[in-house]
């Protein structure tokens, strides 16, 4: 997206606090990686029944919840309060409100986690309440930047947020949420349209264009209005009714616009700056979430395999890619892949392929699925010990 910044308007005011409360970046990224990782080796012996946990969820809607709603939004949080400066030319959060949010943060995992203890509304409320803080500062200060086209992003958010109580509503009601899990997937899944769909090209085009002539992305255009038009309608179909021959046909055609909207990015030109390709593999995931939802809606595989493909393939991927570079980019290294870097990478591509493949191969599902648990909690607590010190300590 534009960098919007206004000549003369500083960045950052003095700060002398700990360094990770200066750039809102630095905790969410740094404790999302953790949370990711650690859920995920939480959630293995819970799914196969060695622990319990004082939950009101069962083991697989605990684990959708806190990937959808635990993980996912201190990312997205994280990148925003990072974003956002640069779209308005306003200061960033940080200090006590930048504290306040990563508390909200932590307070509802711990209420999910211990809602069998605290009642399903406490837990409700005090975990709903982050994503509301968000929005609601992401709006502030788009507003007061006359920031007016990046609202989608809030409003996107908003909808997570709303997806969020309508989990807690299902669970509580109907004792497994549904519709709620596919509202929230979709709701990340057209962010990373809007977001991937403008960062990617834009970033390719800057590294090309300091390279020898060649093919270059495409900007972002009508084609690309016109493919997020129809994401965001075949989204609507698939949490309204997965399954049926119009919600496959709307799914399918989102998917062949996806993957041609990804072709004209110029993937192939970057295989090596890995901190791109990474972003180009990692998009990749949404065209083939949207043709696996295609067949799953006509029955010819799992709704489960499409979902992992959009949640392990383009979240995972897409969120790793941006940490990493946002990292070192904002606190003043170099944007280059190290060979740590790159090895989580392929942690997280792995874990991705093998999700989808335990749904699509029920005969290798369990291990194939300690597989993917194994490599996502690799790659993202990896993540944490490569990045810890540099997300710590003042920027360079």
């Amino acid at each position: 997206m534009a960098n919007g910044v206004t000549a003369g308007i500083p960045r950052l005011r003095a700060w002398h606090g700990p360094a990770l409360l200066s750039y809102g970046f630095r905790p969410f990224f740094l404790f999302g990686a953790v949370y990711a990782g650690g859920a995920v080796l939480v959630w293995l012996p819970l799914f196969s029944g060695q622990i319990e946990l004082p939950s009101i969820f069962t083991p697989r809607d605990w684990h959708v919840h806190e990937m959808l709603f635990g993980f996912v939004p201190a990312i997205v949080t994280g990148f925003l309060l990072t974003a956002i400066p640069n779209w308005t030319g306003r200061l960033p959060l940080q200090g006590l409100p930048l504290l306040t949010l990563v508390v909200a943060w932590v307070a509802g995992r711990a209420a999910v986690t211990f809602a069998a203890l605290i009642g399903w509304a406490a837990a409700a409320a005090i975990d709903v309440a982050f994503l509301v803080l968000v929005a609601a500062a992401a709006s502030r200060e788009i507003v007061a930047g006359s920031n007016w086209r990046n609202l989608k992003v809030v409003i996107v958010v908003a909808t997570l947020a709303a997806a969020n109580l309508v989990f807690h509503l299902e669970v509580h009601f109907h004792g497994s949420a549904d519709y709620a899990a596919r509202l929230g997937i979709g709701a990340v899944i057209l962010l990373i349209s809007l977001v991937g769909g403008r960062l990617v090209p834009s970033f390719t085009h800057n590294w090309l264009a300091s390279r020898s002539k060649g093919r270059m992305p495409r900007p972002f255009g009508r084609f690309d209005m016109l493919t997020v038009a129809a994401s965001a309608a075949a989204l609507v179909a698939w949490v309204a009714a997965p399954f049926g021959p119009l919600t496959g046909a709307a799914l399918l055609a989102a998917g062949l616009l996806q993957s041609a909207r990804l072709l004209r990015w110029a993937g192939e030109r970057t295989l090596a700056n890995r901190l791109l390709l990474v972003l180009h593999v990692g998009y990749a995931f949404v065209p083939l979430g949207f043709i696996l939802a295609a067949a799953a809606a006509l029955g010819m595989v799992p709704l489960s395999a499409a979902s992992h493909a959009w949640t392990g393939g383009a979240v995972g991927v897409m969120t790793l890619a941006v940490m990493t570079r946002a990292s070192l980019g904002h606190t003043g290294r170099a944007l280059a892949a190290s060979a740590g870097t790159q090895a989580i990478y392929a942690l997280v591509v792995v874990a991705a392929l093998a999700r989808i493949c335990s749904s699509l191969h029920p005969d290798w599902f369990m291990p194939l699925l300690w597989v993917a648990g194994a490599a996502w909690a690799a790659a993202f607590l990896g993540f944490a010990v490569l990045y810890a010190a540099p997300l710590c300590r003042p920027r360079i």
